[in-house]
C-alpha cells in the first residue's frame, strides 16, 4: 500500500502550475473505507500522480475527498486505488463524484482531520 510518500517539487514549496486540462472532482466514498488506511492510501496514489487536494473520514462513516490535477492522472487515481488494495481487498463504492471549479495555488494532497 502506498503511505506518506511526500512528492518533492522541484520549486520547493511553489504552487503547481495547472495543467491546460486540469480538473477537479469532488468524492464521496461509501463502504468499507474507515480503519482500513484509506486515506493514507489515498494520498500515497494522489502525491505518486502528481494530484492536489484533500481526503478527511466523515461523522457517517464515509469518506470525502477533493482531487485535481492533471486529467488523465485523475482518471488514473481510480484504478490505482484497486491497485493498492489489491491483496487487502475492501468493499467501498463511488457514492458521489462531481466537477467542481479548479482551486489555483495548491501545492499537495493532505488527509485532513
Amino acid at each position: 500500500m502506498f503511505w506518506h510518500r511526500r512528492r518533492e517539487t522541484d520549486a520547493g514549496d511553489e504552487p503547481r502550475p495547472l495543467p491546460d486540462d486540469a480538473r477537479r472532482l469532488r468524492l464521496r466514498f461509501v463502504g468499507q473505507v474507515q480503519g482500513v488506511g484509506f486515506r493514507w492510501t489515498s494520498m500515497g496514489v494522489a502525491r505518486d500522480l502528481g494530484l492536489t487536494g484533500w481526503v478527511r473520514n466523515e461523522r457517517d462513516g464515509s469518506v470525502s475527498a477533493e482531487i485535481q490535477g492533471e486529467a488523465s492522472h485523475v482518471g488514473a487515481f481510480f484504478s490505482q486505488m484497486l491497485d493498492a488494495y489489491r491483496h487487502h481487498p475492501i468493499r467501498y463504492t463511488v457514492d458521489e463524484r462531481e466537477d467542481i471549479p479548479l482551486v489555483e495555488g495548491e501545492r499537495d494532497f493532505e488527509v485532513r482531520y
